[in-house]
């Protein structure tokens, strides 16, 4: 947010997403995920997690047309959120926009493999896909966590549009 902004008190476009976006960060931090999972958790391991569940309320989101907007909103504040741990971790302005491409393909990959494997009867695709884009314990359980993914996306499926929105989101 500019200084301008703020001083004439005007919110960025994204910022009434960010109480969705801090849930699908709290969400992806849940014990679950990483003991009974076994994702690494690590920068890399947190990431995938992140990206799992974002990825898992997009798909929610583009069910409907009206909803399109605010889920490209969700996803710019993704874009900023990754834009500002990069700097903080010390990655030169130089090289930020390279990094933020590469993070952006990693969403945009996944989420073509999220979406297609949830929209199968089966969880063979959707734990192949955990097995590609999640970063791993030596043995962790990629059907725990495409099973957690599938809770996670009855959760949001029964969740009003308002709520979700909202980021209130029951688990």
């Amino acid at each position: 947010m500019g200084l301008f902004d703020r001083l004439l008190g005007r919110k960025p476009a994204e910022a009434d997403m960010r109480p969705l976006w801090h849930r699908v960060v709290e969400i992806a931090r849940e014990p679950q995920w990483y003991a009974k999972g076994g994702v690494v958790d690590t920068v890399p391991g947190r990431f995938d997690c992140i990206v799992l569940v974002l990825g898992t309320v997009l798909i929610r989101l583009e069910q409907d047309p009206a909803l399109r907007h605010p889920a490209a909103r969700l996803t710019e504040l993704f874009v900023t959120d990754m834009d500002g741990q990069l700097r903080q971790s010390g990655i030169g302005d130089l090289v930020v926009g390279k990094h933020i491409g590469k993070l952006m393909g990693a969403l945009g990959g996944r989420l073509d493999a999220y979406r297609a494997a949830l929209a199968e009867v089966d969880d063979v695709a959707l734990v192949k896909a955990v097995e590609r884009n999640v970063t791993l314990v030596e043995d962790g359980d990629p059907a725990a966590i495409a099973a957690e993914m599938r809770v996670l996306t009855a959760t949001l499926d029964s969740t009003s549009d308002a709520d979700l929105l909202a980021g209130v989101i029951a688990r």
